[in-house]
C-alpha cells in the first residue's frame, strides 16, 4: 500500500503512517509475507472501500489495528488509482475495483468516511457490491459519512445506527433510528460518528470477525 503525506497536522498523520508501516514491516499486511506471527485475525481479510476524498485518520487507523492484530487488508473502489485524503496530502492505493472482487473475496467490509462515501454512492456497480455483502451477513462497519453509501444500497430500514451528525437526517429517512453514541453495533452492521470514536469503531470490528 503507498502511503504519503504532505500537509498540515504533522503530528497525527505520523503517528497514523508509523503505525500502518509498522504493521506493514511486521509482515500483517500481505499474507504472503511469511513471517506474520499468528493472532487472533490471522486468515481473516478486509475489505476498506475508499475513493477520493476520503478522511484519513478514519482510514488508516483502524486498518492498522486490523493489520496490527493478523487481518489482511485490501483496499478497493471504484477503480485501481492513487486516491487523496480531504483533511490531508495523505494517499492511499486502490487495489482493486468492485467490479474486480466477490464478496466472498472477504470477511467484512469497513467504509471510512470523509468525502469518498458520497462519491462513491454515485456508482452502481459499488452500490451493489455493498448490498451483496449486506444480503451476505457479512460485518460492514461505517464511521462518519460512511453511511451514505448504505443509504443508497437501501439496507438501512429498521436499523440502528449512529454516523456523522450532518448525515442523521438522511439516515432517520432511509429508515433508520439515529443513535448519537461513539458505536453502534446492529446485528451485521457497525456504525461510528467521528474520529475520536475510532478506537471502540476498530475493537467492535475486531470482535465481529473473531465471532
Amino acid at each position: 500500500m503507498l502511503l504519503k503525506y504532505q500537509g498540515r497536522y504533522p503530528a497525527m498523520v505520523m503517528v497514523i503512517a508509523a503505525t500502518v508501516c509498522l504493521a506493514v514491516a511486521n509482515g500483517s499486511y500481505a499474507d504472503e509475507a511469511g513471517s506474520r506471527q499468528p493472532t487472533e485475525l490471522g486468515g481473516k481479510h478486509v475489505a476498506f472501500l475508499v475513493g477520493e476524498g476520503f478522511q484519513d485518520a478514519e482510514t488508516f487507523m483502524p486498518m492498522a489495528y486490523l493489520l496490527n492484530r493478523g487481518a489482511a487488508v485490501t483496499v478497493i473502489g471504484i477503480e485501481p488509482a492513487v486516491v487523496t485524503a480531504y483533511n490531508s496530502k495523505m494517499t492511499a492505493v486502490v487495489e482493486k475495483s468492485v467490479a474486480d472482487v466477490k464478496v466472498g473475496d472477504f470477511d467484512a467490509l469497513v467504509i471510512p468516511g470523509g468525502r469518498s462515501p458520497d462519491r462513491l454512492r454515485q456508482h452502481e456497480e459499488v452500490v451493489i457490491f455493498v448490498r451483496e455483502f449486506f444480503e451476505a451477513d457479512k460485518p460492514i462497519a461505517s464511521i462518519c459519512h460512511g453511511p451514505q453509501v448504505l443509504i443508497t444500497a437501501g439496507v438501512l430500514e429498521g436499523r440502528e445506527v449512529t454516523c456523522f451528525a450532518d448525515v442523521a437526517d438522511e439516515v432517520t429517512a432511509a429508515g433508520a433510528r439515529y443513535v448519537d453514541e461513539p458505536m453502534v453495533r446492529d446485528g451485521n452492521l457497525i456504525t461510528s460518528r467521528i474520529p475520536e470514536d475510532i478506537p471502540q469503531f476498530s475493537a467492535a470490528i475486531a470482535e465481529a470477525l473473531i465471532e
